[in-house]
């Protein structure tokens, strides 16, 4: 009669396998990435680095609003005639593209707000749309001591919105967002910048709230993060699809453009690479509830490009 001793091994061999399988999928860190993608150039470059990232689960891919001044003053905003123009609506067009050309569509993708929350001239009415309402179900998925990264690329209507629909959330999020300026060397802050005049409310709510907590990159922080058009098109196969989509970005949104900087990207590649860039604890603005905030305050961007171009090589050439 056999023994039931080695059944027994085999089953809590088993078992174990299971859970240390469990275990590394735990480790991952999910990531929440909210992008005005119509926008310009960088926005999907950005989301190929992070989908590409093998340490992150990306749990969802909402698209922001690009709402400014101009888009009432002038008949066009970069390639876009801006009458009748629905720029979340571009946004929400693009992610999804690009989802299907990297075969990860099944990856949640909700249309996010199409203005800023509140009014122009104030006020922090949530603005709720499928991206804040993904968000919170995100958050809820997550196990005890999970914590959700949001990376916000563009107006931050749809994060500060969905904490302020359910501020329960509020402990289980890490905001990571591109915008404002600050100037280290007399500690000064500065709104006036293209993310934050886009729902300056939204800002404002966020930092108020002591409970949020954020990580900013300020736009002067990531501006050495620049990239020549014509040597990264040499870099870029037009027989790679998504190699293909990057490339065609630049050519019809800046064009122009022979050398840029690819703000978002500068974002992600300092989450994704933290040992190439340096965080510092900094007053909130004057104006806003008195708190430290953490804000990027140098990047090493040589390494942060090269990184870039590596992963991407790296990822065609596994496909």
């Amino acid at each position: 009669m056999q023994s039931p001793i080695p059944h027994t091994l085999k089953l809590l061999w088993i078992i174990l396998l299971v859970c240390v399988g469990t275990n590394l999928n735990a480790q991952k860190q999910k990531v929440w990435i909210d992008a005005d993608s119509g926008n310009e150039t960088d926005d999907i470059y950005a989301l190929v680095r992070l989908l590409n990232e093998p340490s992150l689960d990306v749990v969802g891919v909402s698209s922001a609003h690009f709402n400014n001044a101009d888009l009432v003053a002038f008949k066009k905003w970069n390639q876009y005639n801006t009458s009748g123009i629905n720029t979340v609506q571009i946004s929400q067009q693009l992610n999804e593209n690009l989802l299907a050309v990297m075969g990860r569509l099944s990856i949640p993708h909700p249309l996010g707000a199409d203005r800023q929350m509140g009014r122009a001239w104030g006020g922090r009415e949530a603005r709720n749309s499928a991206a804040a309402q993904g968000m919170i179900a995100a958050v809820k998925k997550l196990a005890a001591r999970e914590k959700l990264v949001v990376i916000s690329l563009g107006a931050l209507t749809n994060i500060a919105s969905a904490i302020s629909l359910d501020t329960s959330i509020t402990q289980h999020i890490i905001c990571y967002v591109l915008g404002a300026k600050y100037t280290v060397t007399n500690s000064t802050w500065n709104k006036s910048e293209f993310n934050i005049r886009n729902d300056l409310n939204a800002f404002d709510y966020l930092l108020d709230n002591p409970s949020v907590n954020m990580v900013v990159m300020p736009i002067d922080i990531a501006y050495p993060y620049m990239f020549k058009r014509d040597a990264l098109y040499k870099m870029l196969s037009d027989d790679i699809p998504v190699e293909r989509m990057l490339k065609a970005r630049w050519e019809e949104t800046n064009p122009q453009d022979t050398i840029r900087t690819l703000w978002d990207l500068a974002l992600v590649e300092a989450f994704v690479r933290p040992e190439l860039a340096e965080i510092k604890q900094v007053p909130a603005p004057p104006e806003n509830t008195q708190r430290m905030i953490k804000i990027y305050s140098a990047i090493n961007a040589q390494k942060m490009k090269d990184d870039f171009i590596e992963k991407l090589k790296m990822n065609a050439n596994t496909n």
